[in-house]
């Protein structure tokens, strides 16, 4: 703002700190012409409503005079600010509005009472819900639907306490089940342990809520000061009530970064028990192993139930929780202890005692990291053998990863390390084939025979992919390489075409079945007897607009027919619908 444009006098000095960027400011305004004529205020005495104005500095809407202009006023302090018309809603880009009867074509005094000052942060993008922090809470973990929290809390409306609860239990409440009313749920949403913190919520956020259910009626703000003493993490891990892990006691670190996200070795503490049959409960380590000793495995090597390696991954060391988990994650896949039931809901109380993760290759020679990438094929080997084909990747993924970081040294460590990769690489393909992921399977193929384009085991895994997706010329094309450039696969190439012989006569026999009497029609006749009533009228309305082009010379053989089918309907979107004539 040019000089003259923004004036100030100073009619009371106030104390402390001027007020900063993000801060809210709450203000009596008096709006005068001049000649000091009113035009409106927020004081009762002078026609207003006695609600002050609540403003956060740099980021609620405002006239540009008083952008500059509140920066300059402390708490306590009237002023008067004299400001051009271009400087407040005379101003043509002016982001607030005034009435039609507003004389801002005029020099206006607003007179300013600075009645306090807080550094806040936003929590709604209306300034609905508003958050002052008192004191800094720990860590960086904060409280989402479907977590539980336990807090220290006092309600208040202009200082008057409606509802209080500092004494005995912490207030406990979860979120997402409209507890609380939705602003202070967002407002507590920000805090993290220890935060004690003023949440500040206008009449559009304080809903019905069960655990809060006398709400005061106001048309201004209520406060409501929170600590939070817990934070009950709750995470429901696929998002459809399966698999629940509950924290009962929290651990030490900060989550996620100090949990064993990667394959660690672990030793942990569980108790198996069946909800469903009272609680009743069918392992204890610290009852059923020798000694009260823990329970030592490694991740990603499918050694305990999915669900509950899901979980512990995502447990800090010295934390108890609780996991709910589904039959399909606890023992339908995995072998079941003799008191669990067929199709059983289980729960698993779990102590992760502590962990150790997996070194990498850092500081190893060439022959400790083929080594140990050889004892991690082998593990995913076996996983592959369990048909765990998900953990069997993981495990040849992680080998290809570590590669990328290997540079042998010579010629011999040269051979044996392309020697490894291919191998890895076609376990890779492997587990995509037998997961139906056929394309990509085919992609790693392609990697391998780029270099070798005769590799027997390269042909077998793509020749296979290939007759998966019902591309059998393509798959016979490997299978015929594959016998005539490796005589010790050539049993193998045979049987796969035998295989591919049975497969091409099974389903050419599927398509018979299915387009029966479909190619005894002439080129352009519709087969109406598959078509809608409505269908058939269109249809019949659209050909004598227009005929379809004539095929002069139709296809003879059904492969062939069905090839032109199908590159006619690869023009389709999902959803669309053709006829073909």
């Amino acid at each position: 703002i040019p000089p003259g444009g923004l004036m100030k006098a100073v009619v009371r000095p106030g104390a402390g700190d001027n007020p900063q960027s993000g801060n809210q400011v709450i203000f009596h305004c008096t709006t005068r012409t001049s000649e000091g004529v009113i035009v409106e205020s927020t004081r009762p005495e002078l026609g207003g409503s006695g609600e002050p104005i609540k403003l956060v500095l740099g980021k609620s809407k405002m006239i540009r005079g008083w952008e500059e202009g509140l920066l300059t006023v402390p708490k306590g302090e009237i002023a008067m600010l004299k400001i051009l018309p271009e400087f407040h809603y005379g101003d043509p880009d002016c982001p607030v509005s005034a009435r039609e009867d507003f004389p801002k074509h005029e020099i206006l005094i607003f007179e300013i009472e600075m009645l306090e000052i807080r550094p806040v942060k936003v929590i709604t993008d209306d300034f609905g819900v508003l958050k002052q922090v008192l004191r800094e809470g720990e860590g960086f973990e904060t409280a989402r639907e479907p977590y539980e929290i336990k807090v220290w809390i006092t309600g208040s409306v202009n200082g008057e306490v409606f509802f209080s609860h500092t004494k005995g239990n912490p207030f406990e409440f979860c979120f997402g089940k409209k507890e609380v009313p939705v602003g202070l749920e967002k407002g507590i949403g920000t805090m993290t342990k220890g935060e004690k913190a003023i949440v500040y919520v206008t009449t559009q956020y304080l809903t019905p809520s069960s655990a809060i259910p006398d709400l005061p009626v106001t048309s201004g703000e209520v406060a409501f000061e929170v600590e939070v003493v817990q934070i009950i993490q709750v995470r429901d891990m696929f998002g459809d009530g399966r698999v629940v892990k509950r924290r009962i006691r929290d651990g030490v670190g900060e989550f996620p970064m100090d949990c064993p996200l990667q394959d660690s070795t672990l030793r942990i503490h569980y108790k198996g028990m069946l909800p469903n049959e009272g609680g009743k409960v069918f392992v204890d380590t610290r009852n059923d192993n020798e000694g009260g000793e823990p329970l030592v495995f490694a991740t990603g090597e499918g050694l305990v139930p999915e669900g509950l390696e899901i979980c512990i991954k995502l447990m800090l060391p010295g934390e108890l929780a609780l996991i709910t988990c589904s039959p399909e994650y606890a023992y339908d896949k995995f072998p079941r202890p003799k008191l669990v039931p067929e199709n059983a809901q289980v729960q698993w109380e779990v102590e992760l005692l502590s962990f150790d993760a997996v070194k990498d290759w850092t500081g190893y020679n060439f022959k400790e990291i083929m080594d140990d990438a050889t004892k991690m094929r082998t593990t995913g080997n076996r996983l592959f053998k369990e048909g765990k084909f998900e953990l069997a990747k993981a495990k040849y993924e992680k080998i290809l990863r570590e590669f990328k970081h290997v540079n042998p040294q010579d010629d011999n460590e040269g051979v044996e390390f392309a020697q490894a990769r291919t191998l890895i690489q076609l376990n890779v393909a492997a587990c995509e084939q037998k997961q139906g992921n056929f394309r990509k399977c085919i992609e790693l193929c392609n990697q391998v025979l780029e270099v070798n384009p005769c590799h027997s085991k390269a042909l077998y895994r793509r020749g296979n992919a290939f007759m998966g997706m019902g591309d059998f010329d393509d798959a016979r094309k490997d299978f015929e390489k594959m016998a005539s450039t490796d005589k010790s696969s050539e049993a193998d190439a045979k049987a796969a075409l035998s295989t591919l012989k049975r497969k091409e006569q099974e389903a050419n026999a599927r398509v018979r079945k299915q387009f029966q009497g479909l190619f005894d029609k002439k080129p352009g006749e519709l087969s109406k007897e598959t078509l809608e009533p409505r269908e058939v009228a269109e249809n019949s309305a659209r050909s004598e607009e227009q005929q379809p082009e004539e095929i002069v010379n139709p296809p003879s053989s059904l492969r062939q027919r069905m090839k032109t089918i199908w590159n006619a309907g690869r023009s389709l979107w999902r959803g669309q619908k053709c006829v073909i004539l």
